[in-house]
């Protein structure tokens, strides 16, 4: 292939049922975007949201490689349509790469567009400024900090541990750059909270639920990092679940709860359900054993892959199978030195978990990897995985799904081509659209 162009269009012939929307939005996430002058934000001063690092760099260079996109934040994320291709409106996570092929410019008439090897593909909307951004908590501190939104405002991500136990590379898992990401935020002067007191998190959430009169925001994301001991003297169920309960006390069924944790035991994850949480986010990383062993050396040594597998299995007892969604980092299975070395091999093996899983109804769900610099195997593969992989994945991932007769997850937003809002992975723009009245509604245990 000569150009990227012309590996797209290729895959997009070869994969016809893959949405050509999710070809185009799977390239940005793996491989990044340039962002010209002319489409970086104003920061929390001007009119476009911007990106607001909620946990990961999720970036293809640190703060100082990035230039001024790293003083003026590019927009948390861009809507994609029309262009040669007729796109279908596709909301896509922001992934700065200075060097990408792909890049966010304006035109003559300051038109943001964007263009892949020189032509312009598609026309750019970027999300406005939400009005809840535009005021503060009381101890001045910006709601963006606190409890930034994703997904074109569908969900709240609340980080409320910034960084992980798992520390050094005999822990760390090797796509991770939780613990860097802070290091470099706190290194540029930029606010960026460690531990999030549940009190603040309280405010931000009333001032979000005052002035999105829209009720766009329909769900909550609860996460940080791995807990092995304590932290402010909690343990990991006791530490995330006690901000779900606080929130849904102040909040009653506002939003759909879900919490983003470890594989705990049974006993821990009945304390998730007792405190409010809805839904359930074990993730399980990479299928394959000795990945899983290689790339996720703390959970190996603390948990192990088996009792993972084991205690995500247990949960949709509390939770109920639905409600159970772990996720997977895709393109970690083809990462150098010890990855698969074929496309056709690392299929086989996700398509193993997720036919594992999906076998007792429960129904992972991917983000596409971003090989950051600053983790090992981000510096080993900064290519990330072949674009083909990501698209066989999604033709697998809907495949599979078929074979087990399942739906779209809850608490994702829309599926479905032109209506997704899902934005770090393309599964849910490449599921059949689904009717509005059975959209998200976590299912009763």
């Amino acid at each position: 292939m000569g150009s990227r162009t012309a590996l797209v269009e290729d895959l997009m012939e070869r994969f016809p049922h893959v949405p050509r929307e999710a070809v185009f939005k799977e390239d940005l996430l793996r491989g990044g975007v340039a962002f010209d002058p002319s489409a970086l934000s104003d920061n929390e001063s001007g009119e476009v949201k911007p990106k607001s690092y909620f946990i990961f760099s999720f970036d293809h260079g640190t703060l100082p490689e990035l230039g001024e996109a790293a003083l003026r934040r590019p927009p948390e994320e861009i809507i994609l349509t029309g262009g040669p291709y007729d796109l279908r409106r596709t909301v896509v996570s922001v992934r700065v790469n200075p060097a990408s092929p792909y890049r966010v410019a304006a035109d003559d008439e300051g038109v943001l567009g964007l263009y892949l090897d020189g032509k312009r593909i598609a026309d750019v909307g970027v999300p406005p400024m939400p009005e809840y951004y535009r005021h503060t908590l009381s101890n001045g501190k910006s709601v963006m900090e606190v409890a930034p939104t994703i997904q074109w405002g569908y969900l709240i991500y609340l980080t409320v541990f910034r960084v992980c136990q798992y520390f050094g590379a005999k822990e760390e898992c090797q796509y991770c750059d939780i613990n860097h990401n802070w290091r470099q935020h706190k290194a540029a002067g930029r606010p960026y909270t460690g531990v999030k007191d549940v009190e603040e998190v309280l405010e931000a959430l009333e001032i979000i639920d005052r002035y999105d009169t829209q009720k766009a925001s329909t769900a909550y994301t609860l996460t940080g990092g791995a807990i092995t001991k304590t932290v402010a003297g909690r343990d990991e169920a006791d530490f995330y679940g006690h901000y779900a309960k606080a929130i849904e006390e102040r909040f009653p069924g506002r939003w759909i709860g879900k919490v983003v944790a470890q594989a705990l035991p049974r006993a821990d994850v009945q304390r998730f359900k007792d405190y409010g949480v809805q839904i359930y986010h074990p993730n399980f990383e990479v299928w394959d054993r000795r990945l899983f062993e290689l790339y996720c050396p703390g959970k190996e040594r603390y948990v192990g892959r088996d009792e993972w597998h084991r205690r995500i299995l247990d949960s949709a007892e509390v939770f109920g199978a639905r409600n159970v969604i772990p996720n997977f980092v895709a393109g970690v299975e083809m990462a150098e030195p010890f990855g698969f070395t074929t496309v056709d091999e690392a299929i086989a093996s996700t398509t193993e978990g997720l036919r594992f899983f999906m076998s007792h109804g429960i129904t992972p769900r991917f983000t596409t990897w971003c090989p950051e610099p600053t983790t090992p195997l981000g510096k080993a593969n900064p290519q990330g995985a072949p674009l083909e992989y990501h698209i066989r994945l999604l033709q697998a991932y809907r495949q599979t799904m078929d074979d087990f007769g399942l739906s779209s997850p809850p608490g994702y937003g829309p599926p479905g081509p032109g209506r997704a809002v899902f934005s770090v992975s393309s599964f849910m723009d490449s599921l059949p659209a689904a009717e509005p009245e059975q959209e998200q509604a976590p299912a009763e245990v």
